[in-house]
């Protein structure tokens, strides 16, 4: 009240004494509200904010790339948010999880998915005059090619080789032993992805297969922190990369200029792309980064799918039973129980004979079972930049230029969608899952080859896991979510047992 009183006496002198009183009254009130509004407001937008984690910057770059899993899931415990960030370096990283975050996420058109992916993913480097002119324009000409690639005609057509390159590999095992799941799987499932998304010469040549999976397996190895933030960085890891990344360049740059001097058309992939006379790097980076992509998350859950049948007989004996029932409508196939082996080349000849449209429409027992591994055993996250404006998602504000990162595991791994959410149950009610977000554009095609490797394995062969003694498992390992590329479980802790069978 003094204070008006004071303010009245000093307006008096300098205009009338009526106005004086009312500005006298008012403005002091006025100002009042204005601070009150400007205290709520900057509560407000605090409250949009999400809650940072105490360490930042050197501290997280480490365990984001080494353990992310486990740092993920950290942030949130310590924050005790669905929703926080972090600064990974010069970058800040928002973490999301629950469904309002989720449906918001791959809602947003300003969420960049390559920008996001190039960073925190640790893929394959850049390189001037190599990966560094794969622009975003070509990245979407390439994503037209993958899904004509994938139309009925082609994928019949390519069934054959799949099955083809299967059991010739399958064939080198011998008819009994013991082999690495996570290293022989993954290898053929290398040869079959060279062969649906490379080149005929490239995957008729068996040690140019293995020495392209060498110099890819070279780049995910040497993925560090440093090597991914600070790729400017001379270090030995950023240099191995550079390196094996010019030499795979090099390796399909050849192979397109030897087909293009030959003057012979083949019916496969590459011929594909130089027939729609792309850009010669659309053709470059269609095979480059759709054969990393492809064989890394087609060959994890291979390797992962056969490692569940491994330990659960009812379920292999459901899918053997399912495959063959296909063979007795589609080939009117029946073999006698002692009859020996035949060679697998015999096996995969019959399996091709049944229709695209069967095995992709009437095999349920081999959807539940890549449904069910996609969920316990792909650890990806889901990666964005925001090249936008400043947007909302699930209540809180990411700014222009953050990232914005989605781990899979929110859902997959739920105990409320997912009761006992670590067991391999094919069996479980479809639950709804982020992937319904987002469809990987190669899906149709891994499935085929998925489908077509699960039924030459359960159709030509007796398994189990064991140790490195040759001992059964009492218990299967569990997927590593901090291995974000494979999930492999511990080194040497499972191996597959096997033995030839009548089909």
């Amino acid at each position: 009240m003094s204070s008006a009183l004071g303010l009245y006496t000093v307006l008096s002198v300098f205009i009338p004494e009526d106005t004086a009183m009312k500005i006298a009254l008012i403005l002091p009130g006025t100002f009042l509200l204005f601070w009150l509004w400007a205290a709520l407001t900057a509560k407000a937008a605090e409250d949009d904010v999400p809650p940072s984690l105490p360490k930042s910057g050197l501290f997280t770059a480490w365990p984001f790339f080494t353990t992310q899993f486990d740092f993920l899931a950290k942030g949130f415990t310590l924050t005790g948010q669905s929703i926080y960030q972090f600064q990974l370096l010069y970058c800040k990283v928002v973490v999301l999880s629950g469904e309002p975050a989720r449906r918001d996420f791959f809602a947003a058109r300003s969420l960049d998915l390559h920008e996001g992916f190039r960073l925190l993913s640790g893929a394959m480097p850049m390189q001037p005059g190599v990966t560094s002119e794969i622009t975003v324009q070509r990245v979407h000409q390439m994503f037209k090619r993958l899904t004509a690639l994938q139309n009925s005609d082609r994928l019949s057509r390519l069934v054959p080789h799949i099955l083809d390159d299967t059991a010739r590999i399958m064939q080198s095992w011998g008819t009994s032993g013991t082999i690495n799941l996570f290293e022989d799987i993954h290898h053929l499932v290398f040869q079959t992805s060279v062969r649906c998304l490379a080149s005929t010469e490239l995957a008729d040549d068996p040690a140019m297969v293995l020495r392209l999976k060498s110099l890819y397996d070279t780049i995910d190895s040497h993925a560090t922190p440093a090597s991914v933030l600070l790729p400017w960085l001379p270090s030995w890891g950023a240099i191995r990369r550079l390196w094996a990344t010019k030499e795979i360049y090099d390796i399909v740059c050849s192979t397109i200029n030897h087909r293009l001097r030959s003057g012979i058309s083949r019916d496969d992939t590459l011929q594909l792309l130089l027939d729609n006379a792309d850009h010669k790097m659309v053709s470059v980076g269609f095979i480059m980064g759709f054969l990393a992509a492809g064989a890394r998350s087609t060959g994890t859950t291979a390797s992962w799918l056969i490692t569940f049948l491994s330990g659960d007989r009812h379920w292999r004996q459901q899918a053997a039973a399912e495959v063959r029932q296909l063979l007795f409508h589609t080939a009117a196939v029946a073999a006698a129980c002692d009859s020996p082996p035949a060679p697998l080349s015999d096996l995969g000849t019959l399996l091709a004979s049944i229709p695209l449209e069967t095995w992709e429409g009437s095999t349920p027992v081999l959807d539940a079972l890549i449904r069910e591994t996609l969920r316990l055993a792909e650890p990806h996250n889901a990666m964005r930049k925001n090249t936008g404006p400043a947007l909302k998602l699930g209540g809180k504000t990411v700014p222009t230029g953050a990232f914005v990162l989605y781990p899979f595991s929110d859902a997959h791994l739920s105990a409320e969608l997912y009761p006992d959410p670590w067991r391999f149950d094919p069996a479980r009610p479809e639950s709804k899952m982020p992937c319904a977000y987002y469809i990987c554009m190669g899906q149709r095609l891994a499935k085929v080859e998925l489908k077509l490797i699960t039924a030459m394995f359960v159709l030509g062969f007796d398994f189990c896991a064991v140790d490195r003694t040759g001992r059964a498992l009492e218990a299967l390992p569990r997927p590593d979510w901090n291995d974000t590329l494979t999930c492999k479980p511990p080194k040497d802790s499972c191996f597959l047992k096997f033995q030839r069978v009548p089909t």
